[in-house]
């Protein structure tokens, strides 16, 4: 009998609570979401998407990636292994102009998830395009690898995800204003 893996349960439990907050609660809008298997190298990679309904100047994406060692390590039970998943949060914004408070972001970030993150922060823009749009993008990595025994934990995440999302929404409203 078929066993689903760490990815493919931490996966389905992720992506139920995330559509719960858009159907049921009503929080937020899913946008997009990507289910991705990567032949090159056997790795897997699960996206979602989505913006507050109250903001839709900021996208987030929730990021669940597994590599071949990973699988390997758990499908075939190899001593001294320690599978998991990598985490890793997006949130993507048009800004008018290339100066973003990076310090005070970087600072809200680390508030809301202690020391648990890298950050970094991305400004970007098409060359000769009036007038300029900047896109501004963090992405925030987790140390910790995820496994089944975070299960619990997801609800508490989300919450976290949400409230990230209004600190920064506030912040890139100021650069905007």
């Amino acid at each position: 009998m078929y066993d689903p893996t760490i990815f493919e349960n931490i996966k389905v439990a992720l992506e139920n609570r995330v559509y719960d907050l858009d159907t049921l609660e009503r929080k937020i809008l899913i946008t997009n979401r990507t289910d991705q298997m990567d032949f090159a190298i056997l790795s897997r990679r699960f996206g979602i998407e989505f913006i507050l309904l109250d903001n839709v100047d900021l996208r987030a994406e929730i990021v669940l990636g597994t590599s071949l060692r990973d699988l390997a390590g758990e499908i075939l039970e190899m001593k001294g292994e320690e599978p998991g998943c990598s985490l890793t949060l997006r949130f993507v914004s048009t800004v008018p102009s290339n100066a973003v408070p990076y310090r005070e972001i970087g600072q809200v970030l680390h508030t809301i998830w202690e020391q648990e993150i890298d950050i970094t922060q991305t400004v970007s823009s098409v060359l000769g395009e009036e007038p300029a749009e900047f896109t501004y993008t963090i992405e925030a990595a987790f140390h910790t690898r995820i496994n089944e025994e975070h299960m619990q934990e997801i609800g508490n995440f989300l919450v976290h995800v949400l409230r990230t999302m209004e600190a920064l929404g506030r912040i890139i409203e100021a650069i905007q204003e």
